[in-house]
């Protein structure tokens, strides 16, 4: 073989040797559930959602967590995506969800984006149903929401395991804060001398439960929409009875309605949050912790 014939050999079993080691780059890439640079891109529906993903993905290099509705979005109830919501999922790799029944633009959302993973927070979890209707409001128990952060987790480690150590390591932590603030809450609110409240909408079902409360009734059942007449007057004559006459609104909605209801029955109005809306800042990690803590310290007045 010539000299000539044996440099051409050497060149080509180069370049076929440094074509592997990029598809073997690119196949590690892929499996990383990430961008060619290794980096991940998380996505949350609502606020709630955004709360448990940076606890977990806190820290991580590589990962990063935007918060797809705007800051005053409130419920997805009823939510249309918007131009800007379908470029944010375009680039996204994860799409975190609540579940539930409470993001109905989910299916177009699985059709646009055949490669975006999708978590759903309330995977096999128990749902409470209001006249054959399942209520998707499970954040607003503390123990369905350790259970949310539980369920996100274990996902998030599937879809990147190469973060799964670290998502682990900053869940338990979360999970530890979540504990404690169950364990002050359930201390505090079990010993309240009345457990009768009216609400502004159907976001508390699992709020009650846990903590032993009882709805009489509710002002709204679509947020946002005012109740007729009729209703208005079904919702007083259930309250006029009570020893202790307390509703509460939402920071979210206007209070109009149990301005109304009030003045019919002498009853007190309070503000219990939902934890649905706040800003993508650092204080954004303990929101959950805050929020609850303030309707906790709203219910101990309003129900003594």
């Amino acid at each position: 073989m010539s000299i000539k014939s044996i440099l051409l050999c050497l060149i080509t079993a180069t370049c076929l040797a440094l074509t592997g080691c990029g598809s073997n780059t690119a196949n590690t890439s892929a499996d990383n559930a990430g961008k060619k640079d290794g980096s991940v891109r998380i996505v949350t529906t609502f606020y709630p959602m955004y709360i448990d993903a940076i606890n977990i993905a806190k820290g991580i290099d590589g990962v990063s967590v935007t918060n797809m509705t705007k800051p005053q979005t409130g419920c997805l109830h009823d939510y249309q995506l918007t131009t800007e919501d379908m470029k944010t999922l375009e680039k996204a790799d994860i799409l975190i969800a609540n579940g539930a029944g409470m993001e109905s633009f989910l299916d177009k959302v699985i059709k646009g984006q055949k490669k975006l993973t999708i978590i759903d927070a309330s995977q096999n979890m128990e749902l409470l149903e209001t006249d054959g209707e399942k209520n998707p409001h499970l954040w607003l128990s503390v123990t369905a929401n350790i259970q949310q952060v539980k369920n996100i987790t274990e996902q998030l480690k599937k879809a990147d395991p190469k973060h799964a150590d670290a998502y682990q390591a900053n869940a338990d932590i979360y999970i530890q804060k979540l504990e404690a603030l169950k364990k002050e809450m359930h201390n505090t609110l079990d010993k309240v001398p009345h457990k009768d409240i009216v609400t502004f909408h159907e976001a508390f079902p699992y709020f009650a439960k846990e903590f032993g409360l009882n709805i009489i009734a509710v002002v709204e059942r679509e947020p946002g929409s005012e109740p007729t007449p009729n209703e208005l007057q079904a919702v007083i004559q259930q309250i006029k009875p009570l020893s202790s006459k307390v509703l509460f609104t939402e920071p979210q909605y206007a209070p109009s309605a149990a301005q109304t209801i009030a003045r019919e029955t002498g009853a007190k109005i309070f503000t219990l949050d939902p934890v649905v809306t706040g800003e993508s800042t650092a204080d954004a990690m303990d929101a959950y912790l805050v929020t609850m803590r303030k309707n906790m310290a709203t219910l101990k007045e309003a129900l003594q």
